[in-house]
């Protein structure tokens, strides 16, 4: 039987042995793989609905996790059904009437159910499978539990104590069958509608159970809720109405709880009980397209946002380089602490007082080797100077971008993609000390390029004069704009000097835009994630289509 046939058996099949039977092979699968999807959604960005998709994800996560998968895995067992309400309700009174027997904690201290109980016919002990209900839960045999269904009292949805709440939930995302017990005096509470409305919303079956009904208001309380039930689309929910019996301790008399049991017993033995599963079943199934879509939805705003960030973001960029590139360029480099430096090393050391004659420099090697070391606090302070623009360059695009994404005017999301202000200084920080000390290297190369086998005497005569590292700081403070440096560069090597200038102030003039660059992908790359992706939904979209041909 080809899959298309068995989904069509399943949608138009008479709900019973071979519905389950084809709902168990045809959607497990798909049920499984929309767990890991679904599992694998993220929303970073704080736009609007980010917070309400995330829940909405969560509580679909928890009704596969606790329903559906472990159901379509074990369609043998019982069909489970929940008696859950808020506190006060009287359902583990209720619970121990249906059984005939204490078995659940009942009284007036709160919270009363700290434990749940599960409770199931001997007969059914060999399909009985084990999964979330079982593991939270205390089993036990009852005789007092028909064939083929397995009784639940769930801890209040109110309870105060948070991990019985959260129990609560969690059963109740697990069941089968609610049957939701409220009391005369509370039922127009917003507790008893949040839950049935959270039936309604995952396709469970849903009973009520309306508590405590005084005799004398029994007609218009029930008309009452009939008409709340209509309005909230649950026209055909099983209604039971418990009249207030006064005060009293243990079980409820017979005659008050027998209209339930008969219906418990409706649902009992194998084949009703797996037409209550498959019902159910059903009805998750049909809710789900409608979550997924939404969390679909979800993840492409996500996508949107990141589409609108990253234009403005990228759109900084060459302007914020070009500012860069310009400062290079303009010689800011060499500013007021490069130029002091060398007032003071003509003074002191008179590395620009040599002689020329010809076309070469004329000094000893002594003489060079002392103007070579003089010369390395100004190879010190152009290399500082260097880092001091780079790294100016780099916090100028920070700033910016901190001003456009975390503004009053900002996008939705942006305030959430902007780094923190010390990892992104210290990154900076240390590539700009990185960049800087190649740089400078690469000065130092080029003279040794310069000095080759086809040096020009001026060269050599100028390594002599000056050393090579202080020849290569010349040409560095040249790069950054000393004036000075270039005055005296031109008279020594005349323009040989002048292609390595050129290069090292367009190689700085790189190294500057990278770092604006790099400020710029900092950024981007938070908005590059594979979950704000273009086709980050696609596999949601994916499994939404395999859930409309299953249903």
């Amino acid at each position: 039987m080809t899959s298309s046939t068995r989904v069509s058996r399943f949608r138009g099949g008479r709900p019973g042995a071979d519905a389950a039977e084809e709902l168990g092979l045809t959607v497990h699968d798909v049920a499984r793989d929309l767990r890991r999807d679904v599992a694998d959604v993220r929303l970073p960005l704080p736009i609007d609905g980010a917070d309400e998709a995330t829940a909405s994800r969560d509580r679909l996560l928890a009704q596969l996790d606790e329903h559906l998968l472990p159901r379509l895995a074990e369609l043998s067992s019982p069909a489970v059904v929940v008696v859950a309400g808020s506190t006060g309700a009287g359902k583990s009174t209720l619970y121990n009437s249906l059984l005939g027997e204490e078995v659940s904690q009942a009284g007036v201290l709160r919270p009363t159910t700290r434990e749940p109980v599960l409770a199931f016919n001997p007969a059914d002990a060999d399909v009985i499978a084990d999964g979330p209900i079982t593991s939270l839960s205390r089993v036990i045999h009852h005789d007092g539990v028909p064939r083929g269904t397995a009784l639940l009292d769930a801890p209040d949805l109110d309870s105060f104590v948070q991990a019985n709440r959260s129990t609560a939930h969690q059963l109740l995302e697990g069941a089968d069958l609610w049957l939701f017990v409220t009391t005369a005096s509370r039922y127009g509470d917003a507790l008893p509608w949040q839950a049935l409305s959270r039936a309604t919303e995952r396709g469970a079956s849903v009973a009520m159970v309306l508590n405590r009904v005084p005799q004398a208001d029994l007609t218009t309380i029930r008309g009452d809720l009939m008409a709340r039930l209509r309005a909230h689309g649950m026209t055909d929910t099983p209604l039971f109405v418990v009249p207030d019996v006064g005060p009293h301790e243990g079980l409820l008399d017979e005659s008050v709880v027998r209209q339930i049991k008969r219906w418990l017993n409706m649902l009992a033995g194998p084949e009703r009980s797996r037409a209550v599963i498959v019902r159910t079943l059903k009805g998750s199934l049909a809710a789900l397209p409608g979550w997924v879509m939404s969390l679909a939805d979800a993840v492409e705003a996500q996508a949107e946002a990141a589409t609108a960030l990253r234009r403005i973001v990228v759109a900084e960029l060459p302007a914020a380089e070009k500012l860069a590139r310009d400062a290079v360029a303009a010689g800011v480099v060499a500013g007021a602490s490069v130029e002091a430096r060398w007032r003071e090393l003509s003074g002191t050391a008179g590395v620009d007082r040599v002689k020329v004659r010809g076309d070469r420099v004329r000094s000893t090697r002594r003489a060079g080797r002392t103007r070579s070391e003089a010369l390395e606090v100004l190879r010190d302070d152009v290399e500082a100077a260097a880092q001091r623009t780079l790294t100016a360059s780099g916090a100028r695009v920070e700033e910016r971008l901190r001003a456009i994404l975390g503004g009053s005017a900002a996008l939705a999301g942006g305030q959430h993609v902007i780094p923190e202000a010390e990892e992104r200084s210290a990154a900076r920080t240390e590539a700009v000390t990185h960049m800087v000390a190649q740089w400078v290297a690469d000065a130092d190369e080029r003279v040794a390029g310069m000095l080759g086998p086809d040096a020009g005497a001026p060269v050599r005569a100028a390594a002599k004069a000056f050393g090579e590292r202080g020849l290569a700081t010349l040409l560095l403070a040249a790069a950054a704009g000393s004036d000075d440096a270039v005055r005296l560069l031109s008279r020594v090597v005349d323009e040989v000097a002048t292609e390595s200038v050129d290069a090292l102030r367009d190689d700085l003039s790189d190294r500057a835009a990278v770092v604006v660059e790099a400020e710029i992908d900092a950024v981007r790359g938070r908005l590059d994630s594979p979950d704000l992706a273009d086709d980050a939904a696609t596999a949601l979209r994916l499994r939404l289509g395999e859930l409309r041909r299953l249903t």
